[in-house]
């Protein structure tokens, strides 16, 4: 089943997120790789590609699990958790309808 993992950030923590970024994003690698990545990215702090000092205030991230429990699991590890830059993170069953 597809999961929407859905991040806020610790406010102040773009130089956190921008040294976890290369392990977090080699596990969204691995995961498109397995076909299991609907979709994935940051949420800019103001209405920009590139946001700049501003940042970000957290993260979407759709993609297949074999249920919840894993998807949390999944999520927990994150270096981004691990580095201090999610304050919070949640885990719903998604379901795809378009397109």
């Amino acid at each position: 089943m597809w999961f929407a993992i859905i991040a806020k950030d610790h406010p102040g923590s773009l130089d956190k997120r921008t040294a976890a970024r290369p392990a977090h994003l080699e596990r969204l690698d691995k995961l498109q790789a397995e076909g299991r990545m609907l979709l994935a990215g940051p949420f800019p702090a103001i209405e920009s590609e590139n946001p700049g000092p501003a940042g970000f205030t957290g993260s979407l991230i759709i993609a297949e699990f074999p249920n919840r429990a894993e998807a949390e699991a999944w999520a927990g590890a994150d270096p981004y958790v691990a580095a201090g830059v999610y304050a919070s993170v949640e885990v719903k069953p998604f379901r795809k309808t378009l397109p």
